[in-house]
């Protein structure tokens, strides 16, 4: 199982049939969360609840700032972006941010086409470096312009944007938007504190 935290869904349990499409996932009620990596369905377990909680957090300051001043739309981890096709490829961030720019005229039942401007990923214990790493890069490469990697764990926040490495944020710093949501401002302590 390459990617996600979670393992390759066994069709043979389920009367679904065989999902490899991101038509095919959006129509398999029941099925619980997951992605679609290359065609291959990826069960996902919950998280716990620390990181839910610091998901929500997230989700509480980016919607908190974006959607008074008209900038986009937060999405939290029940939505999901096909950023490749064929084979499909259905990820969902924890919690994400489109410009409004980019929101087509009429909201999108299923799964939005193409990566989130802003994508949050906040670590469970289970997942391992080369499952975030991956997914990262399927963040950057499908054109998420930067990616939080929240870690309850470390009490810390990798930023990664283009091809560079992370800034890795620590209790005494701040999130900010950047270019991307300006004046955006979120301070790495609030997000972890109890």
């Amino acid at each position: 199982m390459p990617y996600g935290r979670g393992r390759a869904y066994d069709t043979d349990m389920t009367t679904t049939g065989h999902i490899t499409t991101a038509e095919q996932l959006l129509q398999a009620p029941g099925l619980g969360r997951c992605e679609l990596i290359r065609g291959e369905v990826v069960m996902m377990t919950p998280a716990g609840f620390r990181p839910g909680r610091i998901g929500g957090k997230v989700a509480a300051a980016l919607v908190t700032y974006v959607e008074p001043r008209r900038l986009g739309v937060v999405i939290t981890a029940e939505g999901g972006f096909q950023i490749a096709h064929d084979p499909d490829t259905v990820r969902a961030p924890d919690v994400a941010f489109v410009r409004a720019e980019r929101l087509p005229a009429a909201e999108p039942l299923g799964f939005f086409q193409g990566a989130p401007d802003l994508a949050v990923e906040v670590l469970s214990p289970g997942d391992r470096a080369s499952e975030v790493t991956a997914k990262v890069q399927d963040w950057l490469d499908a054109g998420s312009s930067v990616v939080w990697v929240v870690d309850p764990q470390t009490n810390t926040v990798s930023v990664y944007q283009g091809r560079g490495e992370a800034t890795i944020l620590r209790s005494g710093d701040a999130l900010t938007g950047g270019e991307l949501i300006p004046g955006l401002r979120i301070a790495v302590a609030e997000l972890f504190a109890t």
